[in-house]
């Protein structure tokens, strides 16, 4: 099992970060088009971790190394609907996190009443796209565009037990990881210590 841990405002900036790190091709193939850095922060300042759904994926060094947005619709008309979006930073590709936040990411809208996903991507994404016709999205291709739809089965005991304990898991995961990247850090502060010791021993004896 992948943790995945749901964000809110308070993992903004990680946010951020994580998105900075996409290269042009990476921004292209996530937004639609090349974004600038600074559109790349406006579109995080303008996440709405209430109404939406962001979750992402740390590895051991609490860097965010994937990440979803599951976009919920705004007027109550659309409230059954959601788009998902996905990034994943070059060195965690090819170990399944796309799929992973793909799959959580139902989990979620279903929990929340979602019967249609939708995917917006360049048609040149060929592997979310993959993602999302394996998972029984319909696709329709508009030039370079495509568009997909999933459409949600209504949430049952079992994924609401399976949404708790994905975010148990999660939570335990990061504070282990927490934990370690604390331990480490006063570690690395005790040997400089020492080291200062040592050379102080060394020039007294001197």
């Amino acid at each position: 099992m992948v943790p995945i841990r749901t964000l809110g405002a308070r993992h903004r900036h990680s946010v951020g970060r994580h998105l900075l790190k996409l290269d042009t091709a990476d921004r292209y193939l996530r937004f639609g088009y090349a974004a600038s850095d600074e559109q790349v922060l406006r579109y995080v300042q303008q996440l709405d971790f209430d109404r939406d759904q962001v979750f992402g994926i740390y590895n051991r060094r609490l860097e965010l190394i994937a990440m979803a947005h599951l976009a919920y619709g705004p007027h109550p008309e659309h409230h059954r609907c959601a788009e998902f979006g996905v990034s994943v930073l070059k060195q965690a590709r090819g170990k399944g996190l796309g799929k992973r936040l793909f799959d959580h990411a139902i989990v979620h809208g279903r929990t929340r009443g979602v019967s249609m996903m939708f995917i917006h991507a360049l048609s040149e994404n060929t592997a979310m796209l993959k993602i999302a016709r394996k998972a029984g999205a319909v696709v329709t291709r508009d030039g370079s565009e495509s568009e997909a739809y999933l459409q949600l089965p209504p949430a049952g005991i079992d994924t609401h037990m399976e949404q708790m304990l994905n975010q148990q898991v999660a939570e335990v995961d990061y504070q282990l990881k927490k934990q370690a990247r604390q331990f480490w850090s006063f570690l690395a502060g005790m040997q400089e210590i020492r080291q200062g010791m040592r050379e102080g021993r060394h020039k007294t004896g001197a």
